[in-house]
């Protein structure tokens, strides 16, 4: 206890000091363009030369580490892309919690009152793209590193507190992933636990369960004809109309999730024809479904084939074009309970325990038997829209309580 009514007092004592730096930090890193898009949109910002570009943001975390004198490691599947790993305590106990931001943020997209690029502070908040998502959460953890420095806590630290900043979250590129699933794969990385900082919920949820997401991909193939004599073709828009009526009245086999409660299925798109004068040869429509435990793929496709075969005439291809399983883990695990003994003693909050339909690296981890929750500053309604922002007081208050969390769960 004496170690944290340290931290307590230090974060008491420098509010002023660590707004500024918060802030600062926060405005350095959305002035960088970090944009991560699938590889066909890329020519839609001139100014990357390839996704990402998480180089930009990847110097600042190197320069305040240096700066600290906090070892990092520095692990890319593509130099310009660089996965930066903060290394604070001593790794005798075999304990590494893992706090993993991601550096890459989405396109800003229309609608902003502001430069989306310059923060904008206004009624105790930051506004500007990646404030949120992820880059005032990074900001927050590296702050946290610099208390544990500052005040010598990382050399009691018996296990290791992981400071991640990562590249290639916000996308799902056909080759492959740059970041936490890279990673994994090459086994780069081995943390015992994971607080994943990108879920917002305002400090108030944790997510220890995720659905899986698949996403379909069913083209409808008819018979292209001149407009004026469409009995000399087979119409397939026509044709998947009559499947999309099917599709919207169907039903998965599945148990309700105590967490997640039930899957979800959302027609997102809708491609057929190319003129006014000519009867479509094809019509595609992607499906996004979020599963719970318990349903397997080769169910959820057959589902899908038997749908298809109730369209009279109906000649489909269908494809499952990803599929990630869901994931829960006990809500009274170890993480779960450190995060809401602190959250009720320091910040007299409630956290409760939550099921997603999003996907965070906490799913990552989890799959890769990596025990792992979401749990982070912000409002989730504030996630891709226009006029993203956070509250400087929670970025403050996820710094305490990365430090606080880490004595409990390393020290």
């Amino acid at each position: 206890m004496e170690i944290k009514n340290q931290i307590v007092a230090y974060f008491q004592t420098n509010q002023d000091k660590i707004k500024a730096q918060l802030v600062n930090l926060v405005r350095e890193m959305v002035r960088e363009k970090t944009i991560n898009v699938v590889p066909e949109k890329l020519p839609e910002f001139p100014f990357l030369q390839f996704r990402g570009e998480e180089y930009r943001v990847a110097a600042i975390v190197k320069r305040e580490l240096n700066r600290l004198g906090i070892p990092y490691d520095e692990l890319a599947r593509m130099e310009e892309r660089p996965n930066i790993i903060g290394r604070l305590g001593k790794n005798q106990t075999g304990k590494r919690l893992m706090m993993p931001a991601h550096m890459d943020i989405v396109p800003p997209g229309d609608g902003w009152l502001t430069d989306p690029f310059e923060v904008v502070e206004r009624d105790g908040k930051l506004f500007g793209r990646g404030t949120l998502d992820n880059k005032g959460p990074l900001a927050s953890i590296l702050i946290a590193a610099e208390v544990l420095k500052t005040l010598q806590i990382d050399q009691q630290l018996k296990g290791e507190l992981l400071i991640a900043a990562l590249v290639d979250e916000e996308v799902d590129a056909p080759d492959g992933n740059y970041g936490i699933g890279f990673l994994l794969a090459n086994r780069l990385i081995n943390p015992t636990m994971a607080i994943v900082p990108d879920i917002g919920g305002n400090m108030l949820e944790i997510d220890v369960a995720e659905k899986g997401r698949s996403v379909i991909k069913i083209t409808a193939i008819g018979r292209q004809a001149h407009g004026s004599t469409p009995e000399k073709g087979i119409n397939a828009v026509y044709m998947m109309a009559q499947l999309v009526t099917l599709i919207e009245k169907l039903h998965f086999d599945y148990t309700v999730h105590p967490v997640l409660g039930h899957p979800t299925l959302n027609l997102g798109e809708i491609h057929g024809g190319a003129a006014p004068n000519i009867v479509p040869g094809t019509c595609t429509i992607y499906i996004d479904i979020r599963t719970v435990p318990g349903m397997e793929k080769t169910n959820v496709l057959k589902l899908f084939e038997k749908t298809a075969q109730q369209v009279p005439g109906g000649n489909f291809n269908i494809e499952v074009l990803s599929w990630s399983r869901p994931h829960a883990i006990d809500p009274n695990n170890e993480l779960v309970n450190a995060i809401k003994a602190n959250a009720r003693k320091f910040l007299n909050i409630e956290p409760k325990a939550i099921g997603q339909g999003g996907g965070t690296y906490a799913k990552t981890l989890n799959l890769n038997g990596i025990a792992a929750v979401g749990w982070g500053p912000g409002d989730d309604n504030a996630f891709h829209v226009a006029n993203e922002y956070i509250e400087i007081q929670q970025l403050i208050d996820f710094a305490l309580m990365t430090c606080l969390v880490a004595v409990d769960l390393v020290g």
